[in-house]
C-alpha cells in the first residue's frame, strides 16, 4: 500500500517535470486512490472464490509491472492512467489483511492490529523514502525502486503464504451480488464504512494539501524535509495493536468516540495556528493516532460479523474507504486552489465533526439500549 503515498510529497516536483499545474499533478493522486477504490469493489472479493495465494501473487506482478512503467513514463496522461493502474494492483493487501483474520481463530483485533501495523508504517514511511529518494535520485527512482521491492516480496510470499481454501462456490457476478448484500445485511458495516470514509478522507485531505502549504511560504520546505513528518506519523501506526486489543476487549463505539475526538483535535489545531511548524507537528501525530485508531477498531469489529465472507465485507468497508480518501483528497486540492490553507482546514473540520456527530449518535443509541435491556432483566416488584 506504500505505493499509493509515494506521490503526495513530491507532486510539485512532478507537475515540474511534466509541464502541468498543481491541480493537475493533485489529480496524479485523486487517480491513485480512485483505482485502488475500483479494485477494492471489482478484485478483492476474489479472495472468497479463488486461492488467495495465486490472486496475492498475480496482482503482485501486476504491481511490478505498473511500477516500472511509471518510472519511465513522459506524458501528464500516461501518467494518469498508470497512477490508476498502481491504485488497482495494490489491493493486494486488502486480500492479505481479511485472510490473516481468516486463519486467527481468537484475537482477531490482535492480530489484525499487528498486520495492520505493517500496512500503516510501509504507508507513512513511504512519504519519509519518496522524500529523500526524490532528493537524490530524482522521482522517478521512486518507483523503479519500488518495482523491485515488490518484486522481492512477491519472491516471500510465493514461498511462505499458506493455500487457503476458497469459501464461495458461485461465479464472479454471484460474487459481487453477494458482496452488495452485506452491505443490507448488517447495520454496523453501514455505519463503520461511512465512519471510515469520513476519517480517511480528512487523512488524505490533510496530507495531500499539506505538501503545498509547507512547500510555499513562509515554510518552504524541501520534499526531504516534508517527507519528515511522515516519520512522526509512524508513532500512530506503532499504536495500532493497543487498539486492536481493546476492541477484541472493550467498547468499539466508545474506541471510535475517543479516536474521532482526537482527530478533530488535530484539525483544530492546523486551523488555529496555519503558520506555525510546531501545530503541524501536533497535529501530524494527533492525526494519524486518531485515523489509525478509528481503521483498527473499524476493521477489527466487521471482522466479527461474519467468518464466511470475510473478503466480502472488507470490500465493503475498504471500498467506502478508499472512495472516501479519493473524495478528501480532490476536495481538499479543490479548497486549495480556491481558498488556500484556511478553506482546506476549514472542510478537514466539517469532515471529522460529521464523523464525530455519527459516532456520538451511536454512543448514545448503546447507551440506550443498555439501559432498557437493564430494566427488562430488572425483576418485577409484587
Amino acid at each position: 500500500m506504500a505505493n499509493l503515498y509515494y506521490n503526495q510529497p513530491i507532486l510539485k516536483l512532478i507537475a515540474d517535470s511534466l509541464g502541468a499545474t498543481e491541480q493537475q499533478a493533485g489529480t496524479i493522486s485523486v487517480l491513485t486512490q480512485a483505482g485502488y477504490g475500483v479494485g477494492l469493489f471489482f478484485l478483492t472479493p476474489l479472495g472468497d472464490k479463488l486461492n488467495r495465494k495465486k490472486l496475492i501473487l498475480v496482482l503482485q506482478l501486476l504491481l511490478v509491472a505498473s511500477l516500472a512503467a511509471i518510472a519511465l513514463i513522459q506524458s501528464l496522461a500516461g501518467m494518469y492512467v498508470i497512477s490508476l493502474l498502481i491504485g488497482l494492483f495494490s489491493v493486494v493487501a486488502q486480500v492479505i489483511l481479511p485472510m490473516a483474520a481468516s486463519l486467527a481463530k481468537n484475537n482477531k483485533g490482535k492480530i489484525v492490529g499487528i498486520i495492520f501495523t505493517g500496512i500503516l508504517v510501509g504507508i507513512l514511511a513511504a512519504r519519509v523514502f519518496s522524500g529523500y529518494i526524490t532528493e537524490l535520485f530524482g522521482w522517478r527512482a521512486v518507483f523503479g525502486i519500488s518495482a523491485v521491492m515488490v518484486l522481492l516480496t512477491t519472491v516471500l510470499m510465493a514461498v511462505g503464504i499458506p493455500n487457503v481454501k476458497p469459501q464461495f462456490e458461485g461465479n464472479y457476478t454471484r460474487l459481487l451480488v453477494s458482496t452488495l448484500q452485506q452491505i443490507r445485511r448488517f447495520s454496523l458495516l453501514r455505519r463503520t464504512a461511512v465512519i471510515g470514509a469520513l476519517a480517511f478522507g480528512t487523512f488524505c485531505s490533510f496530507w495531500t494539501t499539506l505538501t503545498f502549504h509547507l512547500g510555499g511560504p513562509p515554510f518552504r520546505f524541501n520534499a526531504g524535509t516534508i517527507g519528515l513528518f511522515g516519520l512522526l506519523a509512524i508513532g500512530g501506526a506503532l499504536l495500532a495493536p493497543v487498539f486492536g486489543k481493546l476492541a477484541d476487549k472493550g467498547n468499539p463505539v466508545r474506541s471510535q468516540l475517543f479516536a474521532i475526538s482526537v482527530i478533530v483535535a488535530a484539525v483544530l489545531l492546523v486551523l488555529a495556528f496555519p503558520y506555525k511548524v510546531l501545530s503541524f507537528i501536533a497535529a501530524t501525530v494527533l492525526l494519524d493516532v486518531g485515523v489509525q485508531a478509528t481503521q483498527v477498531t473499524n476493521i477489527a469489529t466487521i471482522y466479527s460479523l461474519d467468518e464466511t465472507a470475510h473478503s466480502r465485507i472488507n470490500t465493503v468497508y475498504m471500498t467506502a474507504y478508499f472512495i472516501g480518501g479519493a473524495f478528501g483528497t480532490a476536495a481538499g486540492v479543490f479548497c486549495w486552489e480556491v481558498g488556500g490553507w484556511n478553506l482546506v482546514a476549514w472542510q478537514l473540520l466539517t469532515w471529522s465533526v460529521v464523523a464525530l456527530l455519527i459516532v456520538f449518535v451511536s454512543y448514545l443509541f448503546q447507551k440506550r439500549n443498555i439501559r432498557q435491556t437493564a430494566t427488562a432483566l430488572q425483576p418485577v416488584k409484587k
